[in-house]
């Protein structure tokens, strides 16, 4: 692993001095798993493509800001995440409940523990993409951050541009949302 990660910082150094070999090569270690993850945001593979593309571009002249903090590929990750949301955001802008605009109650833990009433065992990956597929929007995606993505719910409060009790608010909502579905 630690082979692999200086093989990336000799790559995204010569990326910093236009190298296209150096930048076809990343891109071919990364486009798959960037793809997929705007795909998940957008639902529509062409989109997608582009969000993609349009996210190494942007990546590739902002090399200089990458600190080196979190790994190349988690870098670039949340670039397309942010790129996915936003034009999302702009295409579809009647798809997102103005969430912020409502005020929420948020218990931490009412007790219930209402995933304990679903055998997961018996649940199929498909069903489970299926019906986060046909949750509202702001559910989706939430979900899809939390769980897919793997962000935690201050990263998703800041991608989303939602306060974190909306967010918290949202994903609990979110995984009522989806258990109803899956119970159905």
């Amino acid at each position: 692993m630690a082979n692999a990660n200086q093989d990336i910082d000799s790559l995204l150094e010569q990326c910093k001095t236009g190298s296209r070999n150096a930048q076809f090569e990343v891109y071919n270690r990364y486009y798959k798993p960037m793809y997929n993850t705007a795909l998940r945001i957008v639902k529509d593979s062409h989109w997608a493509e582009d969000i993609m593309q349009e996210s190494f571009l942007k990546a590739f002249t902002k090399l200089d800001s990458f600190k080196g903090e979190v790994t190349f590929g988690a870098w670039l990750k949340k670039i397309v995440v942010n790129h996915s949301i936003d034009n999302y955001k702009k295409i579809n802008k009647s798809s997102l409940d103005p969430i912020d605009n409502v005020l929420y109650k948020v218990a931490d833990d009412d007790g219930s523990n209402e995933e304990a009433a679903i055998d997961f065992r018996e649940v199929k990956i498909q069903q489970v993409a299926t019906a986060i597929n046909s949750l509202k929007e702001n559910y989706r995606i939430a979900l899809t951050l939390l769980y897919i993505e793997g962000y935690d719910q201050e990263e998703i409060s800041e991608i989303m541009g939602i306060t974190a009790g909306n967010t918290r608010t949202t994903i609990s909502r979110a995984k009522e949302s989806l258990l109803k579905k899956l119970k159905g």
